[in-house]
């Protein structure tokens, strides 16, 4: 249901005269509680101020200029443009204000809003369907303002720092170029250097440890700290382990003291070991021109490179044997033990993962076998499949035409020909271009060296292309400067209201003189209300004076023959006069009646006229219309 304008909002209980459109039909005119729209009007004003419009605080805007602008600056805070200027247009005129509501119901569908809004809604202050539009630019606003403020706060920080600086980065950009060279020269004094690289034909190490202490190695720099406590949780876990076997085995435990200081040299021993046989895997690197390596000294030498590396092996074997006959020796038979269980469960640690990893290999392998199978599997179905169209196929053959099959089997020959021949057309076509786009280049590259002509033809040519660019930009000037003033003339034209406005006046003026004339009936009815009940109060007030009267005299008239004949008479002549007064209202009533129905009559004779007036326009309407389309047809036949 569309809502009702302000022009058509009258006081609840009022009674309004019947009023007729150019149909002569009945207007129904929609009623509605003010209050109601107060309230709207309330809550609107308060989600502006909250959302930072602080115009609608100001008392003597009114509400359209307050909700128009509230509307307006939301819709700007939300990057959609609106062409408005509300600083210097409050208190619009109709037009203005017809112009402005129609440009603010134009956005809204570009911004999606849900709800739906009429311009006349707006200039109609229907608060009741500007709530929810107003609800839902707010909260737009709102985001739009969250997700901007990062950006405007990181915006207005560069810039600042365009033009100004704080003496912090003024100082910071004075150290800046010392401290970076500075870190540059410690970076090429102190940068690293590798000393040795690890031989081709070593072994892949394992471990990580491995990797790390090799890397390291290369570049000469293992520290003291990795060397002593570089695997200090994983002698942890080897020495619990010991101490189990030991128990175990109902060895007696040596004491405290000389425990620890045979695992610290335990594991400095093994630590020197693993870096002796990382060593042996290393070749020295070339640090100045013309000094060799060991791997330049082992191409040198040739075949016999693979005999030197087998002796390094064996030296480093032996003389780790050699280590490790010491040891016993040195330690007693409890630190060998100790070390034969270490080494042993190493080994099962290593056959663990290998045999994990023939699991996994295993597990692969197993997978892909049934993959196969089942691939297997489907191809077999598929062949069998195959194979029965086939066989059908081969019977439809043999029950068909052969005439027709001989006739199919050349059609398909021949389309099989055409394709093979479109394809070879192609590779044709795309070889000539290659061609012809060679002989473009060979062209450009022999007209590279013109002669005077081709240059007098040239610059004949860039000052025609200059002349008709100056002409082109004139041309476009002209053009710019007539469309400024079309669109001034437009401007122009729009200010002048067209026939739809008018239109739009007309029935708001009507709908203000119907809403005037309803006020004005109410007001004489009240008046007439007033006086007759004025009138009322009057002969009531007589009625009871007389009757006070009456009463009050009624005693000392009794009590005497002349005072009772005299309060008689006056008894009679104040009926006379009642009767005389009611005979006279009783001729004011038939004279008011009769001209109550005179006017009645007249009354009906003009809505008549008016129904005969309305039905005579759509007449004249109806012939205007059918002459337009003769006329129209007329100058058809004088143009053909």
């Amino acid at each position: 249901m569309a809502a009702t304008s302000v022009f058509q909002r009258v006081r609840a209980g009022s009674k309004i005269g019947a009023q007729y459109d150019q149909e002569g039909n009945l207007i129904q005119v929609e009623t509605r509680e003010d209050e109601e729209q107060s309230v709207k009007l309330a809550e609107i004003l308060e989600l502006l101020l909250a959302a930072g419009y602080f115009r609608a605080r100001i008392k003597g805007l009114s509400p359209f200029d307050k909700v128009v602008g509230g509307m307006t600056w939301c819709i700007t805070t939300c990057n959609f443009d609106i062409d408005v200027d509300l600083l210097f247009q409050e208190n619009s005129t109709i037009g203005q204000k017809i112009a402005l509501t129609e440009k603010i119901v134009s956005v809204l569908p570009k911004m999606k809003c849900p709800h739906r809004l009429e311009p006349h809604q707006i200039q109609g202050l229907d608060f009741i369907h500007i709530f929810p539009v107003i609800q839902w630019l707010v909260k737009r606003a709102i985001e739009t303002r969250e997700e901007m403020g990062d950006y405007v706060r990181a915006y207005s920080i560069s810039q600042f720092q365009k033009t100004h600086s704080f003496p912090e980065d003024e100082e910071f950009l004075q150290r800046k170029d010392k401290t970076v060279k500075a870190l540059q020269d410690v970076a090429e004094v102190y940068k690293p250097q590798r000393k040795y690289r690890r031989q081709e034909d070593a072994g892949q190490l394992l471990d990580e440890e491995s990797r790390v202490h090799s890397t390291l190695l290369e570049y000469g720099s293992l520290s003291e700290y990795l060397l002593r406590y570089g695997f200090s949780k994983q002698s942890k876990q080897d020495k619990a382990e010991e101490r189990k076997a030991s128990l175990a085995a109902g060895s007696q435990a040596p004491p405290p003291g000389m425990t620890d200081v045979s695992e610290e040299e335990d594991l400095q021993a093994a630590e020197e070991m693993r870096i002796k046989t990382l060593m042996t895997n290393m070749a020295a690197m070339a640090t100045e021109e013309g000094k060799l390596t060991a791997s330049a000294v082992g191409q040198i030498v040739g075949l016999q490179s693979e005999e030197i590396k087998q002796i390094a092996s064996e030296y480093a074997e032996k003389q780790s044997e050699l280590s490790s006959e010491d040891r016993p020796e040195r330690y007693g038979p409890l630190q060998q033990h100790r070390r034969t269980v270490v080494s042993l469960n190493k080994q099962i640690q290593q056959k663990t993962k290998q045999l994990e990893e023939l699991q996994a290999k295993h597990t692969e392998v197993k997978n892909g076998c049934e993959e196969a199978k089942r691939k297997l599997v489907e191809a077999t179905e598929r062949t069998d499949q195959l194979e029965k169209e086939l066989k059908s196929l081969e019977e439809v053959e043999a029950q068909a035409d052969s005439s027709l099959l001989e006739k199919l089997r050349t059609l398909v020959a021949m389309n099989e020909s055409l394709k093979h021949q479109e394809q070879e057309f192609r590779t044709h076509c795309r070889e000539e271009m290659v061609r012809l786009q060679q002989n473009i280049e060979d062209l450009k590259m022999a007209s590279g060296n013109n002669t005077e002509e081709d240059k007098e033809r040239n610059q004949l040519i860039d000052k025609q292309y200059t002349t008709d660019r100056e002409k082109l930009q004139k041309i476009r000037l002209l053009m710019a400067r007539r469309n400024r003033e079309i669109a001034i003339l437009q401007r122009k034209m729009d200010e002048v209201p067209s026939r739809a406005e008018l239109t739009q006046y007309q029935k708001r003026f009507i709908e203000l003189y119907s809403l005037v004339s309803a006020t004005h009936k109410e007001t004489k009815q009240f008046f007439t209300l007033y006086n007759t009940l004025d009138d009322k109060k009057v002969y009531l007030e007589k009625e009871v004076n007389l009757l006070n009267s009456i009463h009050d005299n009624f005693q000392q008239a009794m009590s005497s023959a002349g005072a009772r004949e005299q309060f008689l008479r006056q008894m009679e002549q104040i009926v006379e006069g009642i009767k005389q007064s009611r005979i006279k209202m009783e001729k004011k009533k038939q004279e008011n009646k009769m001209r109550r129905d005179q006017l009645n009559d007249e009354y009906l004779e003009l809505l008549d006229k008016q129904r005969l007036y309305f039905k005579t326009v759509k007449d004249f309407k109806e012939e205007c219309r059918k002459n337009e389309m003769l006329l129209s047809k007329l100058r058809a036949k004088g143009a053909s």
